[in-house]
């Protein structure tokens, strides 16, 4: 029986954690949340990096890149309409805010069935083939997919902070009133 490659030992280690994130995802997509000062602004700064990242590998490819835009502008419209069905709660104890279940499990499950099919892709139909970080920007599907998520959590982020930031000020306004009644 021959050894395992090493792109199977580093499957094999980073599966758990993968299925851990995806766990954590879930959870997080459904259910009510308090709202974090920082995450928003991580969003913010993290995946318009990989945007850019992404666009750079496939810059050669004008198609690839209309791909991407295409899944940000249509994420984009996903994470405004999620905003809408989101139920945002200022209370004494913080700022909470239930995302739409049924847009979290379906973008979730979308990221899921991405992540199968790619491995799928790699340890059986193609396992002879070396494949690369790179890789993923050669995929139309993959840059669409990459672009339809990071428009919803960039829209997402966006309109949380300004949600967070529109509250504030309502209770700055609030407190400046009260002092000077």
């Amino acid at each position: 029986m021959p050894a395992p490659g090493s792109s199977t030992l580093t499957l094999l280690v980073l599966l758990p954690l993968v299925a851990w994130r995806v766990y954590a995802r879930f959870r997080r997509m459904v259910g009510r949340q308090r709202l974090s000062r920082i995450r928003p602004w991580i969003t913010l700064a993290i995946f318009p990096v990989l945007i850019g990242l992404l666009g750079l590998a496939a810059h050669a490819h004008l198609d690839r890149l209309f791909w991407l835009a295409g899944g940000l502008g249509l994420g984009a419209l996903l994470g405004t309409f999620g905003l809408r069905k989101t139920r945002f709660e200022p209370t004494p104890e913080g700022l909470f805010y239930t995302p739409n279940a049924h847009l979290g499990i379906a973008l979730s499950l979308l990221f899921v069935a991405r992540i199968l099919y790619r491995l799928f892709e790699v340890y059986l139909i193609a396992p002879g083939m070396p494949n690369g970080v790179g890789d993923f920007a050669r995929s139309s599907l993959t840059l669409a997919v990459f672009g339809l998520l990071a428009g919803y959590y960039i829209r997402y982020a966006i309109g949380l902070v300004r949600w967070r930031f529109g509250v504030l000020r309502a209770k700055r306004e609030r407190e400046a009133l009260g002092r000077d009644a």
